[in-house]
């Protein structure tokens, strides 16, 4: 809840640069509540379609209750970065 609007304003700022894909890395997340997770949906929902989005989540607390909420549904979840970089081709 404390570092929610910070991530927000970082991926906001990403995606005004129009980049060719964004990938959240949440592999030194210790603990993801739902408005972290809200964000994550916000900013699926904010990209353009062209722009490649990836979220890198491994272990309970972080791809755990992404896929209890159905967000891994939506969001292209990745163990790693280097899984998800090979997924977006970069």
């Amino acid at each position: 809840m404390l570092t929610a609007p910070a991530l927000e304003d970082a991926i906001t700022t990403a995606l005004g640069k129009s980049p060719a894909a964004l990938v959240i890395n949440l592999s030194d997340v210790e603990f993801l509540a739902s408005a972290g997770m809200g964000v994550l949906v916000a900013a699926h929902d904010q990209a353009a379609p062209e722009v490649g989005f990836a979220v890198v989540a491994d272990g309970p607390v972080t791809s755990r209750p992404l896929k209890l909420v159905g967000i891994a549904d939506i969001v292209s979840l990745h163990p790693t970065l280097d899984a998800a970089l090979s997924e977006l081709g970069a």
